[in-house]
């Protein structure tokens, strides 16, 4: 391009379409291009065979890939403060929620190795009432003593229907005989439990902040 040429001359490929760089070349006029970072691999290969990554190959590889197929990539417009706003508080609720999922399969994994009959009463150990109820007594001897009035009041503040019903049902699972593992594992075990419920039980209050923003 000659020295006076315009941005919008200049197409630019990035693997990315977001960030302070990004927004500085579509306002200074520049058409952008998010390229996938799979894309951009699968050209890699296609140009060269060693296979090496360096700064300068893959800089050749997005400006090839620019200068081929700009027909077939996702030009990055310049969005409004507020929708740039909206998409990184949906980004970060999203990531929260998959954090949740990761700490509740955890949960899960940890109570069937040492506390199966919780699985039994809470088949969602998720839910506010199994979370306030193994917060109580996260270990088989303790859950066991677990008054029905204690159960029914979890169960009401969850805003759960038929919680007589429900109250009798996970006092029995929680007290039906079962192994156990030993004192020690399982001292160890409720006390990993403890601390998955406080993650998910702040990561769920974060969740609700940011989906009401």
């Amino acid at each position: 391009l000659p020295e006076d040429a315009e941005p919008a001359q200049v197409l630019i490929g990035i693997e990315t379409d977001r960030g302070p760089w990004v927004a500085a070349l579509v306002a200074a006029g520049y058409r952008v291009f998010a390229v996938n970072p799979r894309q951009s691999a699968r050209s890699r290969d296609r140009l060269g065979v060693s296979g090496a990554k360096s700064d300068a190959g893959d800089a050749h590889v997005l400006a090839d890939l620019v200068r081929t197929d700009a027909h077939q990539l996702p030009p990055v417009a310049g969005d409004s403060d507020l929708a740039e706003g909206v998409q990184g508080l949906t980004r970060a609720h999203q990531a929260l929620i998959w954090d949740r999922t990761r700490h509740v399969l955890r949960l899960r994994a940890t109570l069937r190795d040492y506390f199966p009959a919780a699985l039994e009463a809470f088949p969602d150990p998720a839910a506010p009432e199994a979370l306030e109820l193994l917060a109580k007594a996260p270990d088989p001897g303790r859950a066991a003593r677990l008054s029905r009035t204690q159960i029914a009041a979890a169960l009401r503040r969850a805003r759960r229907r038929d919680a007589e019903e429900k109250t009798a049902g996970i006092q029995a699972a929680l007290r039906a005989p079962a192994l156990g593992r030993g004192p020690a594992l399982t001292a160890a075990q409720a006390a990993v439990t403890r601390s998955l419920i406080a993650v998910i039980t702040a990561l769920t209050g974060e969740i609700d902040t940011l989906e009401t923003e």
